[in-house]
């Protein structure tokens, strides 16, 4: 009897969703990753506080009104935010802690560590945790 392999958990950190946006070297991993998330009807995790960086980011550099647009596109990804409730919030704390990483990253790899779950990035701050995450370098 052969045994169906489970998929694994995939989160985005704001590092990978800014690579698409911005179309940068790495996209095409993540428009593949976009279709089999599709396909599988089983979407991608980032945490709200990754959301919020993405958001922020995206409004400084090109306005309130482009980052609105952005947040309508980013709604029409398979993407599942992930609330920052106490327990990510001291996982990520935890982290912050113990870790040379931005405090919004942390959340991304808290979620990750939670969910048993790929980490998509290209932020080399995660270097950090890569013995901790399963890291998917873009």
């Amino acid at each position: 009897m052969r045994r169906r392999k489970l998929a694994v958990p995939k989160v985005l950190d704001s590092w990978a969703l800014l690579c698409y946006l911005e179309k940068e070297p790495g996209f095409e991993k993540l428009i593949d990753l976009f279709e089999k998330a599709t396909v599988s009807s089983k979407p991608l995790l980032m945490s709200i506080i990754n959301w919020g960086e993405v958001y922020y980011i995206v409004a400084r550099r090109l306005g309130d009104a482009k980052a609105q647009e952005i947040e309508q596109l980013i709604q029409s990804l398979p993407i599942t935010l992930v609330d920052a409730d106490k327990y990510l919030t001291r996982e990520a704390a935890r982290l912050k802690a113990t870790k040379r990483m931005a405090y919004a990253d942390c959340f991304a790899a808290a979620l990750a560590q939670h969910k048993k779950a790929e980490l998509y990035t290209g932020d080399p701050e995660f270097r950090a945790v890569e013995k901790d995450i399963k890291i998917v370098w873009l």
